[in-house]
């Protein structure tokens, strides 16, 4: 049986795993820089915490999905909930955890009164785009997403 729950700090280490399997399943395992003891210290160490978590976890194989996201604002729609990764373990996909993933973080989105739920997907990722499209996402064709890593923020930084 799955059950959705709240993220723990105890979870990290299960967390981090889910990211990296996510890594190398979109091709960039060096890519990560991050750390179960980061996610520890970020997430459930600092007031107030860099991100939440909702947790999927079997019964019998432990943590098998995640939902990593943390609020932010729009300047033209007010608060947001930006979901930074949805991942389920590969062994547990086609399975509902994902939906079930999914409707807890939209549950919580409408508890916290967002009026925005933001999230990116890879273009060809397309067992994702199926996924979202299913739920009824919208997607943006018109933004460009920008990003500036730590090297470039040291240099423009000066």
């Amino acid at each position: 049986m799955i059950n959705i729950r709240k993220g723990r700090i105890e979870d990290c280490d299960a967390v981090f795993n889910l990211i990296f399997e996510l890594a190398v399943f979109e091709k960039e395992p060096d890519a990560v820089e991050n750390s179960p003891e980061q996610l520890r210290k970020d997430g459930f160490e600092q007031n107030p915490p860099l991100f939440e978590l909702i947790i999927a976890e079997d019964d019998e194989s432990g943590i098998c999905g995640m939902a990593m996201f943390y609020m932010a604002y729009s300047s033209w729609k007010g608060k947001m909930l930006y979901l930074d990764d949805l991942v389920v373990a590969a062994d547990m996909r086609n399975k509902g955890i994902g939906k079930m993933l999914i409707k807890a973080l939209f549950k919580y989105a409408k508890e916290q009164q967002v009026n925005i739920v933001k999230w990116e997907v890879l273009d060809w990722n397309t067992n994702a785009i199926k996924f979202y499209e299913k739920l009824g996402a919208n997607f943006s064709e018109e933004w460009i997403h920008c990003k500036f890593y730590k090297n470039q923020i040291k240099l423009l930084a000066k």
